[in-house]
């Protein structure tokens, strides 16, 4: 079986491979069979960029700005610059597909493809995300500029799109922010443990171990005194009422009990909330499991995929 199962895969990666090296069709093309100069050479431009040739993409659209400085194509010309570094997909690349995305926004902030554009940015962002455990730059700006699509452009068709972007995202954060305080925890650093964990309680109610959060967050304080009683009571109630399938329930609710606390009924809303996160996880491919190994990437399968996400960012506290 499993002999059988590493063939498939095998085959699917070289055709996956074979399909890639070909043509791949442009996004934004211009729908007419206009014979001017101007559409002619944006034509072109378009085809060398659906055939990897980048450089040349990027000449032939300069020579379209430049000869024709007010051709109807000036936008669409600006954000198939963009494109094609996009589509070239160094560290370079990206970097310079940034600038330009940025710069067509600044030019056509009224075209719906400036939503596009902010989305892409945040997209290259979220393409170079290291797992929770190392560097977090990318993982922080990929917050920051999904954040700032959605909150200019909340009605726009690619919103949907940001939008888990941004749960997958404020997965990764929370869960550094996890790791951090249940390793603060461990080390009996109860202060600073609790801070981190209620940050990741307070902040991030999506995150798929909010439960866990709250549950070592309530033995922090426990072992932090009887001065911190108030506080892990709130932590198991908010267990209890907000993660009602969580595998800590029945713990939590014994916690409140032998505490002499009332213990709440489950939010139906945080319920079904809860319910169709878990249920629409993502599987794990046969090419994640035979070469996810290799990657450096964030494994977000267990993030969100329905409810909104913070469009704040996480302001540091001070340890109680």
């Amino acid at each position: 079986m499993k002999r059988n199962q590493l063939i498939i895969a095998v085959c699917g990666l070289a055709l996956s491979l074979l399909v890639g090296c070909g043509r791949k069709a442009y996004e934004n093309p211009i729908a007419t069979n206009s014979q001017q100069p101007d559409k002619i050479l944006f034509d072109k431009a378009i085809n060398d960029l659906e055939k990897r040739r980048y450089e040349l993409t990027r000449l032939t659209l300069n020579t379209l700005l430049n000869t024709y400085p007010d051709t109807e194509y000036a936008a669409k010309a600006k954000l198939a610059i963009a494109d094609s570094w996009y589509r070239e997909g160094t560290r370079h690349a990206l970097a310079q597909a940034e600038a330009e995305y940025k710069d067509f926004q600044t030019f056509f902030p009224t075209m719906e493809e400036a939503s596009e554009s902010q989305m892409k940015v945040c997209q290259i962002h979220y393409d170079q995300m290291h797992s929770a455990d190392r560097d977090q730059t990318h993982v922080r700006k990929a917050d920051q500029e999904c954040r700032q699509m959605l909150m200019q452009n909340p009605n726009s068709r690619h919103a949907d799109g940001t939008r888990q972007l941004l749960r997958e995202v404020q997965e990764v954060l929370a869960d550094g922010e996890f790791q951090v305080g249940a390793f603060y925890a461990f080390k009996g650093s109860y202060r600073a443990a609790s801070n981190r964990l209620q940050a990741v309680s307070d902040h991030y109610p999506l995150f798929s171990r909010s439960d866990e959060s709250l549950w070592t967050l309530a033995d922090t304080y426990s072992n932090m005194g009887d001065e911190y009683v108030d506080q892990r009571a709130d932590a198991l109630t908010k267990l209890v009422r907000d993660y009602p399938l969580s595998p800590y329930l029945d713990q939590a609710k014994q916690e409140l009990v032998a505490m002499n606390r009332p213990v709440p009924e489950a939010d139906p809303a945080r319920f079904e909330l809860m319910k169709y996160n878990m249920d629409n996880r993502t599987e794990q491919s046969i090419y994640g499991k035979m070469f996810g190994f290799f990657g450096t990437g964030p494994d977000v399968r267990t993030a969100a995929k329905a409810g909104n996400p913070i469009m704040t960012a996480l302001v540091p506290t001070t340890p109680a």
